[in-house]
């Protein structure tokens, strides 16, 4: 999505909207009027289709307008379930809701609150299967895929719960006489997460975790393409004796329900991932308030290759991070920069282990499709401009004729070259699986490459010189810099974030995370020195 503000109302892909577009997305999708489909229905109450509700309060709410969303599968199109369409009311419900559970789960200790989450955690695990089906059908990953997210949620959870018997503080030394001083740590009060669908549980566990660990309630805006997974999470919660109104879950369309969220006066901290265009209006928005905002955003994301890499390893690395979830990371490695003396040989090692990638929601499928239609008419779309700009489709390109994926939102593992630095394929953010491949003369020029654009979220390079891959390393004007891997894999405990437009300097997850959702207090006492005579 690529968008600026103007006086008229927002620039969408060189289409001005008016405010009501402002969070018609909560994810990375181009949007505009032409091609945004919203498809609302008046089911009756007697419909067989399986329907979900907004979770406040601990129970199953409809829409205050009885409007539905269709939920539709990416791998053939069909309606998978409804989802209830919120109201700016709804999204009130839920945060009075959350505002007057938040205090008693405040007052409870933090390792009592870790011994909830660890609860939680527990019926994950129980119903690992489940989620893991859930993910599968409404993003279309393979199982393997989505058993793995799930696994990674449970994993999160696992380090938060853990964090309640830590949330560190510190000692303070004084310049005056039996002075004391430390650090506490406090809850913001009513937390408004905002995820995506690219990987939905565990964005929910990114920041559903940390939140509660430290005190605070929550009201999550749901993703509208993926609205059962957190269904079904709200419910494990429940479950695992979560206190009724400390969790809720809001669905429907970024506006009202996540345009409420974000203006909502009783939100304390705002939690975003997704573009970079919506998470500036955010942080806006919900700045004129003085709200804490965090937002995890868009990334173009290069893997260098030298000329003394492994190429073969290389290639493996470049092809995962590339294509693996349908391309769909804020990580995902989308620039290629390799250097000229082994630019032919590699491109050729690429294209063969990019030939080798199946699509397909059936186990040990290398990709899925992505996640809406309106996506994948994007990528084309954007296909279309790189060849007019000079670009060489060297793969892929197109969707798939296999008649069992025609009907789903596919995109064939699409390489790139032969387009200028400047391209708009190599500036903006795609969200899907394509790469453009780059040459370059050296390690000075790739990472002058590396370093032109606006984003800066991750980056990785090949090499078996040690100082060479240190010298890029810290230089790369990126939050993550991997060295012979791929540019995606944060694990719970190391922070994640990005320079530049990527992000705005908060990380999650991580005990960094902990400073997103609580308040830092320093505390001194004067201790009497007349106690002991």
């Amino acid at each position: 999505m690529k968008g600026r503000s103007e006086s008229s109302g927002f620039l969408f892909a060189g289409t001005p909207l008016t405010p009501h577009f402002l969070f018609a997305s909560i994810y990375r999708n181009k949007h505009c009027p032409a091609c945004l489909r919203i498809l609302v229905r008046n089911y009756s109450s007697e419909d067989p289709m399986h329907k979900i509700q907004n979770w406040i309060d601990g129970q199953d709410l409809d829409s205050s307008e009885g409007a539905w969303l269709e939920n539709r599968n990416p791998h053939n199109d069909e309606v998978i379930n409804l989802v209830t369409n919120s109201t700016s009311a709804d999204v009130d419900t839920a945060v009075a809701a959350a505002k007057s559970a938040q205090p008693e789960w405040a007052g409870m200790t933090p390792v009592a609150r870790g011994q909830l989450l660890g609860a939680i955690v527990s019926e994950m695990r129980n119903s690992a299967r489940e989620l893991a089906n859930c993910v599968a059908m409404e993003t279309g990953k393979p199982p393997q895929d989505a058993a793995g997210e799930v696994g990674g949620a449970i994993l999160q959870g696992d380090y938060f719960a853990g964090e309640g018997m830590r949330l560190y503080g510190r000692s303070l030394t004084s310049g005056m006489t039996d002075k004391h001083s430390h650090t506490v740590r406090q809850p913001r009060g009513v937390a408004g997460l905002i995820v995506p669908a690219n990987t939905p549980i565990a964005n929910i566990a990114w920041k559903t975790f940390p939140a509660l660990i430290c005190g605070n309630s929550v009201v999550m805006k749901a993703a509208e393409d993926s609205p059962g997974i957190a269904d079904l999470f709200a419910k494990i919660t429940k479950r695992a004796g979560l206190p009724d109104g400390v969790f809720n879950v809001v669905h429907g369309l970024g506006n009202p329900a996540g345009q409420r969220l974000v203006e909502h006066q009783d939100i304390d901290v705002i939690s975003f991932t997704g573009s970079t265009q919506v998470g500036r209006m955010i942080a806006q928005t919900a700045g004129q308030r003085l709200a804490r905002v965090s937002v995890e955003l868009g990334g173009k994301n290069p893997i260098v290759v030298c000329d003394d890499a492994d190429l073969n390893e290389a290639a493996k690395w470049v092809v995962l991070s590339a294509f693996s979830n349908a391309g769909q990371r804020c990580a995902s490695g989308s620039l290629i920069v390799v250097f000229d003396t082994i630019y032919d040989e590699f491109r050729e090692v690429l294209l063969a282990a990019t030939a080798e990638l199946t699509l397909g929601v059936h186990e040990g499928a290398s990709l899925g499709p992505v996640i809406n239609r309106r996506q994948q008419e994007n990528i084309f779309s954007a296909l279309e401009l790189a060849k007019e700009a000079g670009g060489n489709i060297l793969c892929g390109g197109s969707a798939p004729t296999d008649s069992e994926l025609t009907a789903g939102y596919y995109v064939q593992p699409t390489l790139v070259d032969g387009l200028s630095n400047d391209a708009d394929m190599v500036a903006q953010e795609l969200f899907g699986p394509v790469a453009s491949v780059h040459r370059v003369h050296n390690i000075q020029e790739a990472l002058d490459f590396c370093n032109a654009g606006s984003y800066g979220l991750t980056s990785a390079i090949h090499t078996t010189n040690v100082d060479r891959a240190m010298w890029f390393a810290q230089r790369v004007k990126a939050g993550v810099a991997n060295v012979n891997m791929g540019t995606y894999g944060s694990e719970p405990h190391m922070p994640f974030g990005g320079f530049g437009a990527s992000g705005n300097g908060t990380r999650e997850p991580g005990i960094e995370a902990l400073d997103v959702y609580s308040e830092l207090k320093n505390i001194s006492f004067l201790v009497r020195s007349n106690l002991v005579t």
